[in-house]
This record gives structure tokens, sequence and C-alpha cells, in this order.
């Protein structure tokens, strides 16, 4: 069913959309959960989660892309919680580490020393991202948003794991003398 019709279904209230959404989006989004939480239960908890949370959410909002507004939403979820189980190890390792790797360009939104907020700095990104080369940016997203392996990242573009890892580096690197040009000062 195309997206447009199930989002039709949510705004009527109609309980197929939600069982449209799982035919359609299940796998999707339960990789996103899954590199996130690295436990199939959790994955799974969280993915029926996502479907209430997108029912919760349609009406008032009318998303442009359901795969998108989804993920979104799996994301947030598997992120909270994974946060409420204290859960440092979880994710195979893939969630400090993909955090570690950003902390030295991304300032801590909690300090004093913020120079801009988090808007600005969301629109700096989606500027610096939209100007990437399409495979370092996918390799950027895949890596940083739904947190994949570099092993798996490597394996989906037909890549070896020393050229994920340096593209990820300069990308950083890149990143991080943008936002210094743009005085965002970490």
């Amino acid at each position: 069913m195309e997206d447009s019709r199930i989002v039709e279904l949510f705004w009527r209230r109609d309980e197929r959309a939600i069982e449209e959404t799982r035919k359609k989006y299940e796998k999707y989004c339960y990789v996103i959960a899954h590199n996130i939480l690295g436990i199939r239960e959790d994955a799974e908890e969280t993915v029926n989660d996502a479907y209430a949370g997108a029912w919760n959410a349609m009406p008032p909002h009318r998303p442009d892309s359901l795969s998108a507004f989804l993920g979104k939403i799996t994301r947030r979820l598997s992120l909270k919680k994974l946060r409420e189980k204290n859960a440092a190890k979880r994710g195979e390792g893939q969630i400090p580490a993909a955090l570690d790797e950003l902390e030295e360009c991304i300032p801590d939104s909690c300090t004093a020393e913020e120079r801009v907020n988090v808007l600005e700095l969301a629109e700096i990104l989606n500027d610096f991202l939209a100007g990437l080369p399409v495979d370092q940016r996918r390799v950027f997203v895949c890596r940083y948003w739904y947190f994949d392996s570099i092993r798996d990242i490597a394996s989906r573009f037909g890549f070896t794991q020393s050229k994920v890892k340096m593209m990820l580096k300069r990308t950083r690197e890149k990143l991080s003398e943008r936002l210094k040009k743009e005085e965002v000062y970490i």
C-alpha cells in the first residue's frame, strides 16, 4: 500500500493503519531499534511502541515521508529505552563507539559553553551533510544516525572496513573544521 494511503488510514483512525505499517516498515524499524538496543526483544517492543507513537501523532501531524517519520520515532524511542536501562555496553558497543567518535566534533548541548542553540546546530549539520559526496553522506548517516557497525557499512557499500574508517575520520575532520568556521566551539 502507498504511504499516502497508510497516512490516510491513520487520519481516519482506522486500525488497519497499524497492520499496513507493520507490513511495509517492520523490518526497517526493527533494524533501527536493534542497532541501538542490541536485544531482539527490546527492539521488537520498541517497534511496537513506534507504531503506537505514530498512531498518537497522526493527526495532527501528516508526514511527508512515512518512512522518515517512523524511523525518527523508532530511533527516539530506542535511545530513550537505552538511556532508561543505563546500558552503556549495549548495541554491541556501537552506540558508545559512534558517540565517542563524534564527541570531538559536536559540543555538549548541556554545557554553559554552548555557542549555538540546537536548531542552529541542526541547520549547520544538514547543510554540511548536503555538501558531502553521496557515498560519504550515506556512510556518515549509517554510522551516526542508524548506528550501523563499521563491518555492516563496509559490507553494504562494498568497501573495506579500513576505507569506511578512513571515510568517517575524514568526514569528522571536515565537520570539525566546518563547526569551527561557524564558530561552534568545542
